[in-house]
């Protein structure tokens, strides 16, 4: 694999691929995982522009799989991927980062969410009480969520951030909510009840099932590789889900 796309996209992104890696190092027991073949590193073109995407994998005990995507459109845009799939042996909510970059060299969107999969949509306490402690932000250019994105927790944050500012708020939070999460995560015990387990299973195939209505996400990759390798690539890379 060539070096790290990183070094070439916007500094948040960069900085962003950065900080996830060394809290999940940090915080985690991390083991390779084995990406389906062909959809490590990947090239092609979108509207005549080279598209790059580079995937990294991991996988813990708590997690069967985190996963750090880097793509860049030359000329184009940036973009942050990042989703950690809970084991489904533990009761986990879902983390999961997104950042887009634009060709003026803006960010015209970024969100982080520590996502429920339980059946009510609610946190469980030790995320809730930690959570509900973190100082407000006022970001001045606040996102409406798709309609699709029911799956995501009251302390989702969806923004535009308009500096170098708020760029830094939004990178810093989420540190914040990624060294929660790993450090809830070690410490919590699996669960043991089929039934229980079968609840967590069902509650993450319904977050992969609502992100894989992400028609951006698919046209984009559509235009460069077909609906074929499009849906391949939602399905069994960015939002496979435990059977």
């Amino acid at each position: 694999m060539p070096p790290s796309l990183r070094v070439r996209q916007h500094w948040l992104i960069h900085q962003l691929a950065d900080c996830i890696e060394e809290v999940w190092r940090k915080n985690l027991e991390l083991s390779p995982y084995s990406v389906p073949e062909g959809l490590g590193y990947i090239e092609g073109a979108l509207e005549g522009e080279k598209l790059v995407i580079e995937n990294h994998c991991y996988q813990t005990p708590q997690f069967r799989k985190l996963h750090l995507e880097l793509a860049k459109v030359e000329n184009g845009l940036d973009i942050l991927h990042c989703v950690m799939f809970p084991n489904p042996h533990y009761d986990l909510p879902i983390f999961g980062c997104d950042v887009v970059g634009s060709p003026k060299g803006t960010i015209s969107a970024a969100i982080a969410d520590l996502s429920p999969v339980n059946s009510d949509r609610s946190l469980p306490l030790s995320y809730e009480k930690s959570l509900s402690g973190f100082p407000s932000l006022r970001f001045s250019q606040p996102r409406l969520l798709p309609e699709w994105g029911t799956i995501f927790s009251d302390y989702c944050l969806f923004i535009r951030p308009v500096d170098a500012t708020e760029e830094t708020w939004f990178l810093n939070r989420v540190r914040d909510y990624l060294t929660l999460h790993c450090q809830i995560a070690v410490t919590t015990p699996p669960l043991t009840n089929p039934g229980d387990i079968e609840k967590t299973i069902a509650g993450q195939r319904h977050y992969c099932t609502q992100q894989q209505q992400n028609d951006k996400t698919r046209r984009v990759l559509e235009k460069s590789f077909g609906s074929q390798w499009a849906d391949r690539y939602m399905t069994t890379m960015l939002f496979d889900f435990a059977d």
